[in-house]
């Protein structure tokens, strides 16, 4: 069956280019209406426009869709505010959001400014708070929503010169898996896109013919899935250059010590059995990796 957004509303976030701009445009062709959310500054998030933004508003209505352009501030609770009581008052409704807002400050951790660290996660942690917070109450009432967070590679394996980055990437992650444990109940489904795109945050960093196959628009054919009715939930899914696939966290089963054998030096000698992946899982939420270890605890007091 064929994806359909027909009936919902859509709020992407930076998407006056790349990435966003794909989205958005990706989405309302399906027949969402669309806020496209762009404060319009450059990649280190300096300077404001809302000339991208409006030129994507033009090209969606161009085609007989509906949208509008909003400039706010992700990292500022009150402008994403308005921009939600803006949706309402036209819409009704808020039935997707897709934090897709960034910037970048690349440099090695020595050479780093905390000011550069700080306004990293601020816009991509705190965006992403912002605007989930903003939507929540609303879709919780109408038992209905699809929150799509922007992770990366960076975060979940690293990469030199990006620990402000990195560091916001994986925290997004956190927010994604108690945001899918509160939301459930309420048909609430989020999940995490970890692109890879040659858009203008990567285009000084890899050569013209990578560009050339990493479009945004092969990740956006991803994205869709994530924003769908069908959407799973608590899923990363990367998507780059024609290739999907899906990341996850796994701990490994692990060792029980008793009391007496509780210290560095025995624990470090079993180092091979802790670390063993050969029965490792995901766990559902974190009160599954105490109930593992008491289970284990409960078991050799029983042996």
């Amino acid at each position: 069956m064929k994806i359909d957004f027909s009936g919902r509303v859509a709020i992407v976030t930076g998407a006056g280019n790349g990435l966003g701009r794909s989205h958005a445009l990706a989405l309302a062709e399906r027949g969402a209406k669309v806020v496209v959310n762009d404060l319009g500054g450059a990649r280190d998030g300096t300077g404001a426009s809302s000339v991208a933004a409006d030129e994507v508003v033009g090209l969606i209505e161009a085609v007989g869709g509906e949208a509008f352009a909003h400039g706010a501030n992700v990292a500022e609770f009150d402008e994403v505010d308005d921009m939600v009581a803006q949706t309402m008052s036209k819409w009704g409704r808020v039935d997707i959001l897709v934090n897709n807002a960034g910037i970048l400050r690349d440099k090695s951790f020595s050479k780093m400014d905390l000011a550069d660290f700080k306004l990293v996660m601020d816009v991509h942690l705190m965006g992403s708070v912002n605007c989930s917070k903003a939507v929540w109450d609303i879709m919780r009432l109408q038992n209905y929503g699809r929150i799509v967070m922007t992770t990366s590679a960076s975060g979940m394996y690293g990469n030199f010169g990006q620990t402000n980055y990195g560091a916001a990437k994986m925290a997004v992650l956190g927010l994604m898996n108690t945001l899918v444990l509160e939301g459930g109940k309420n048909n609430i489904h989020v999940n995490a896109l970890a692109p890879t795109a040659g858009t203008r945050m990567t285009e000084d960093l890899l050569p013209q013919p990578v560009l050339d196959v990493m479009t945004a628009e092969s990740v956006s054919a991803g994205a869709l899935i994530l924003c769908d009715e069908k959407a799973p939930t608590r899923t990363i899914l990367c998507a780059g250059a024609g290739g999907y696939a899906t990341a996850s966290m796994y701990e490994s089963d692990g060792i029980f010590m008793s009391h007496e054998q509780q210290n560095p030096d025995a624990i470090l000698a079993r180092w091979h059995e802790v670390t063993d992946i050969a029965d490792h899982k995901p766990l559902a939420s974190a009160s599954k990796q105490t109930e593992k270890f008491v289970i284990k605890a409960m078991a050799a007091s029983n042996s």
